[in-house]
């Protein structure tokens, strides 16, 4: 059998794109990959009746790319465009007394993602590893992923995580898979995902807003650049950059308030009716979702790295870039101010009393925020930290180089078939007892017309369904 392949590329100066397609065709069988220039990519194979009919195949992918700009090259000769890295300094607390940190775990890189939930503690850091602790303290999990993780997101119980690759990767399941897969040319600042729509604030200071069939929606460029915020509820998506946090209605169709800020915004957090800015002029900003107006400032002594608030925003909690950790009130009275015994924080969440923390070093840091622990740290009494480490056989799950294959449903399993709608590929379900005329998120690098899949479990979202669990083609 004959095999031959074909290799393109589209860069474009500055900013632009950056990326390869590379066809090859292997007797009845074609492979695509795709993805940034300097990376593996991810990989596509299709099999077809007869030779020709994969060579013709072929032929219309690539006319397709070349249409739309690509050329010929040689593989190799451009390099991958750096990914920027969040350029963070860290000097030692001013604060007079040390919070009483219960344990810390060292990831060995330095780390900005965190999510913690009623189960555990996740924790993402520029390595690519996602671990999850126990809130106790025990290293239960690690997830090795491609590229560094810029910052990890919960919509309701899925887990992602937001990487240097431009991807983002399902964490729900043992096995990773890549969700979405935002254009190439998208530095990826932060991320958040509302309802299965991911909105991806940049480096160039853009919102880009994709659906839960991984397919663009809109975007728009703000005044400002760095957006190292963005928030999504119902009613709008909050995006946070050095000048200030604009508001825009969920469908993209206008700009619905913008409200400069005290400084760049370098994080941002929300609740029902408000979202909190912190800034690099020292503070924390609470904005109204629903006019934009500043509802109080919450006073800090250094360029603010992290916030997060109690529920209800019962307490605001912001990490500065000198090593402290900052309590206040809801009308912005400080409370306290106390070192974090480690490196500053650049993201945290509070819960059930305990600030979770991941600093410049790259530690994952549960803090005792109770009133009683607080008050003793500041008579300079904390107790002794406990140094966690990972067990030798730790269970490390890693994205599969292909998909599993099974001959027949497993117990449990749901059909689901992946079919031509006019020029996009859909997804729908093939077993009883859903709705078919529903679509399904699923990975768009999984999809090949006319192939049926399995997967764990099947949930309604509004209007479509959520995969849970292993994704395996049926054959």
């Amino acid at each position: 059998m004959s095999r031959a392949t074909t290799y393109l590329e589209l860069s474009q100066d500055g900013a632009g794109a950056h990326k390869f397609y590379e066809v090859t065709v292997d007797g009845t069988v074609v492979s695509v990959r795709y993805g940034r220039i300097g990376a593996g990519g991810q990989l596509q194979t299709s099999s077809f009746p007869a030779e020709a009919k994969a060579q013709a195949a072929a032929a219309k992918k690539i006319g397709e790319k070349v249409r739309k700009g690509y050329a010929p090259a040689v593989q190799g000769q451009r390099q991958a465009r750096a990914v920027t890295r969040r350029q963070v300094t860290s000097a030692p607390s001013t604060a007079r007394a040390v919070a009483p940190v219960l344990w810390r775990f060292r990831t060995g890189a330095a780390a900005f993602g965190i999510h913690v939930d009623e189960d555990r503690c996740w924790v993402g850091n520029q390595n690519g590893d996602v671990y999850t602790v126990s809130h106790g303290g025990e290293v239960l999990a690690r997830y090795n992923l491609p590229e560094g993780v810029k910052c990890l997101v919960a919509d309701d119980f899925w887990i992602y995580a937001g990487c240097d690759d431009g991807k983002v990767y399902d964490l729900s399941s043992k096995l990773p898979f890549a969700a979405y897969d935002i254009a190439a040319d998208v530095d990826i600042f932060w991320l958040d995902i509302h309802e299965g729509v991911l909105n991806v604030s940049d480096g160039n200071g853009g919102l880009t807003v994709i659906d839960h069939e991984d397919e663009y929606q809109w975007a728009r460029k703000s005044t400002g650049g760095h957006g190292w915020m963005v928030r999504a509820d119902d009613r709008a998506v909050y995006h946070g950059h050095h000048k200030g946090v604009t508001a825009y209605a969920p469908d993209g169709s206008g700009e619905l308030w913008h409200t400069p800020t005290a400084g760049q915004v370098l994080f941002g957090w929300q609740e029902d009716v408000a979202v909190y800015a912190g800034t690099a002029r020292n503070a924390v900003q609470r904005l109204s979702k629903a006019t934009g107006v500043v509802e109080a400032t919450f006073r800090c002594d250094a360029a603010v790295y992290a916030c997060a608030t109690a529920p209800g925003g019962r307490f605001v909690f912001a990490g500065d870039s000198s090593s402290s950790v900052y309590c206040f009130d809801a009308d912005g009275t400080r409370l306290w101010k106390l070192g974090t015994g480690g490196g500053s924080a650049l993201s945290m969440q509070f819960f059930d009393d305990k600030l979770y923390m991941v600093t410049t070093d790259g530690s994952l840091v549960c803090v005792d925020a109770s009133p009683a622990a607080v008050e003793a740290a500041q008579q300079g009494t904390v107790p002794v930290a406990a140094d966690i480490k990972s067990a030798a056989a730790l269970p490390t799950y890693s994205p599969a180089a292909a998909v599993a294959t099974v001959t027949s449903p497993p117990p449990g399993g749901v059909v689901v078939e992946c079919v031509q709608d006019g020029t996009r590929l859909r997804v729908h379900v093939v077993s009883d007892g859903f709705e078919p005329s529903w679509n399904v998120q699923f990975p768009r690098g999984m999809r090949q017309a006319g192939t049926r899949y399995v997967v764990d479990a099947l949930h309604p979202a509004s209007g479509f369904y959520r995969v849970r669990g292993e994704i395996r083609r049926l054959v």
